[in-house]
């Protein structure tokens, strides 16, 4: 897939304020800091069409993206780490919530992982939740070019051991990105097109 066109709609804190096109919508979410803003640049070869920042925590809202006239790609907030208040943290989890329960367009949700890292107890729950909710979703393994093929390999299908040991009776579909070197791009881009 190529992507010719990009642009911002619009940010909520209510789903049902979401637009309501009935476009497909690929959702992005992961724990703060996970390089999620930085991904969604790389996929779309814009290098400020999401907002990056050093502070975990920035994406606050549901951000629609129109993506090609024909599909949305939503960037919702990250859970985990973020410098606010526990109200704040609260509101993120009931909107999250709330976008993935009542969103009929979402097709699919892409669950960002930093690589570098063992598993999280907190990534392996909330895709133990997506999965009892039957909500389909793919891993994204970010920040791969921190380590080398070797590890790469290996922290992956320690990862997939980990899901596998779990509840899980196969492995979403996954895929080895890095925003800075341009990895996965074309695989992502490619999943997404057959999806739509």
């Amino acid at each position: 897939m190529r992507i010719k066109d990009a642009r911002f709609v619009v940010s909520n804190s209510k789903v049902a304020q979401c637009p309501k096109s009935p476009l497909p919508e690929f959702a992005f979410i992961g724990r703060s800091n996970v390089g999620k803003s930085s991904l969604i640049n790389m996929l779309c070869a814009r290098k400020r069409l999401a907002k990056t920042s050093g502070r975990p925590g920035k994406t606050q809202l549901i951000n629609h993206f129109l993506i090609n006239h024909n599909w949305h790609l939503v960037d919702l907030p990250g859970y985990g780490y973020a410098r606010v208040s526990k109200k704040e943290k609260k509101e993120f989890q009931r909107y999250i919530t709330d976008y993935f329960l009542e969103r009929k367009q979402m097709v699919n949700a892409f669950v960002l992982i930093d690589i570098r890292h063992e598993p999280q107890p907190i990534d392996l729950a909330f895709m133990e939740w997506m999965g009892t909710k039957e909500l389909p979703f793919s891993i994204v393994f970010t920040k791969a070019d921190k380590l080398s093929q070797n590890k790469i390999e290996s922290t992956v299908q320690k990862y997939l051991d980990t899901l596998l040991a779990g509840v899980w009776e196969e492995v979403p579909p996954n895929f080895i990105t890095s925003s800075s070197s341009g990895l996965g791009r074309d695989e992502l881009l490619g999943y997404i097109e057959k999806l739509l």
